[in-house]
């Protein structure tokens, strides 16, 4: 399930706008922004306006950047007729109907997305909103909508104009597609690409202060977020949250770990960022374990192909990464206890599966976390979360590190041992235990001959210890 997909995450520059003017409006810097955003007519600029601008902008964040141009670049003014166009274009060469199902469902095994939810009506629909303008690394071309006022088309500029001297001198689009299939690192890549054009950008506020990115204090980059103003935006103001986090993920804390890797030595470290990329959102999230080289563990599963039968379709298989975790946990806990958990996330691997007639789905995951206490505290907390996902259930059972119930869909059920989780859902007790036998796991603790009532919430009946210290 691709969280979002790539060339969703880079055509929302009219986000990235709003954050980095929040550096003002939240008083990090003391700044005339017009500075740096010379005013015009309040009317659009005509094409040799724009293409004066385009060019003077270039050479701004050329130099800002350290990035020389080495072949001249294609400009224009796009109408918003020709921008949806190009939004479905790229968003069919992304991925074909039947892979942008596939994510669709997984999506909504996971809680993500509400059933039958139209996501590519809903990416259609934002990004034309959206879009104030982009660069195109397969045509080498910078786009910017002809509806832009002119002060906003410099701020789209920056940013995007960035990418395309990232792409002359690192190919931006083969770049980020090298950590395929691997989609959370992957993402992590995407967030380098947006938040060094938002670094790039700020600095480009910061003309004429004296200042840059790299004097910037440490900051949570939530608040950025939090000063988000959706009214503008009415298509991303209705859309799922995890399709909000999604978009934005790769501005927000993008920017943070590129004001991270800069801090130091400046635009020049930029380079060595592509030379040795984030191997993970985790990475993106805690710049302190890009930094030292900490890497997650390689996680597999077993096919299930065969056990299943025919009768099924395999949709997916992928990694979640501290990011998809996060999100997933925060549908069902709250925000604090998800993002401290998701933390724990040292590795991952799922897969999903649909019955071909009914559409019915199998939703398989194997979480390694970073250490066994951690694994304790997903045991009881994803229970919780599992338990607030099924409404209707049936025929619990609980012990020490197993959890399993009967729904309409299927039953599910969750296994931890030593360090890792696994977990299940729309499946059989048979099938949950030919998984883990070919995990070469002990076997899951039998049923009970009479299964007891359910009770209303069981995950703090057994562990109130552990509940107690969340």
């Amino acid at each position: 399930m691709d969280s979002a997909p790539k060339w969703v995450r880079s055509a929302l520059p009219a986000v990235g706008i709003f954050l980095a003017c929040c550096f003002f409006s939240l008083g990090v810097w003391a700044q005339d922004s017009s500075a740096a955003s010379p005013r015009a007519d309040s009317k659009t600029a005509n094409n040799a306006e724009f293409l004066a601008a385009a060019d003077e902008v270039l050479q701004q964040m050329s130099e800002i950047t350290g990035l020389k141009l080495l072949t001249p670049l294609k400009k224009s003014l796009r109408s918003r007729e020709e921008i949806r166009a190009y939004v479905i274009k790229q968003m069919n060469e992304e991925k074909n109907p039947a892979e942008r199902y596939a994510d669709a469902r997984t999506a909504e095994a996971f809680g993500l997305l509400p059933k039958g939810f139209d996501l590519d009506t809903f990416m259609v629909n934002v990004l034309t909103e959206q879009i104030e303008g982009l660069y195109d690394p397969k045509s080498q071309e910078f786009y910017i909508a002809d509806w832009s006022a002119p002060d906003e088309q410099r701020m789209v500029m920056a940013h995007e104009l960035t990418h395309a001297l990232e792409d002359q001198h690192f190919h931006i689009e083969a770049w980020s597609r090298a950590a395929r299939p691997n989609e959370d690192a992957e993402l992590a890549r995407d967030a380098v690409l947006e938040g060094s054009a938002m670094a790039a950008m700020v600095d480009y506020l910061m003309q004429g202060t004296g200042r840059s990115l790299k004097d910037l204090p440490e900051f949570d980059p939530s608040m950025l977020f939090d000063q988000l103003d959706m009214q503008n935006t009415p298509a991303l103001k209705s859309a799922p949250p995890f399709l909000k986090d999604a978009l934005i993920f790769p501005y927000i804390s993008g920017l943070n770990f590129s004001a991270a890797v800069l801090k130091n030595s400046g635009w020049p470290a930029l380079a060595g960022v592509f030379e040795k990329p984030p191997v993970s959102t985790q990475q993106i999230f805690h710049p302190a374990f890009y930094k030292s080289g900490k890497t997650p563990e390689t996680v597999s599963l077993p096919a299930l192909d065969k056990v299943l039968g025919k009768d099924w379709a395999k949709l997916g298989e992928n990694v979640l990464g501290e990011f998809g975790w996060k999100e997933v946990l925060k549908q069902f806990l709250d925000d604090g206890r998800a993002k401290s958990l998701a933390a724990a996330w040292d590795g991952d691997r799922y897969a999903t599966y649909e019955h071909k007639e009914t559409k019915k789905l199998i939703l398989v995951t194997r979480l390694h976390l970073d250490s066994e206490e951690h694994a304790a505290r997903f045991f009881g907390q994803y229970s919780e979360a599992l338990e607030k996902k099924h409404a209707q259930r049936s025929n619990l059972m609980r012990r020490p590190n197993f959890f399993q119930f009967d729904t309409p869909e299927g039953s599910a059920f969750l296994y931890c041992f030593g360090e890792s989780c696994v977990s299940m859902e729309g499946g059989t007790r048979k099938l949950f235990d030919a998984f883990t036998k070919a995990l070469e796991w002990p076997s899951a603790p039998p049923p009970p001959e009479h299964p007891g009532a359910v009770p209303e919430k069981t995950a703090a009946l057994f562990f109130p210890a552990a509940q107690a210290a969340l």
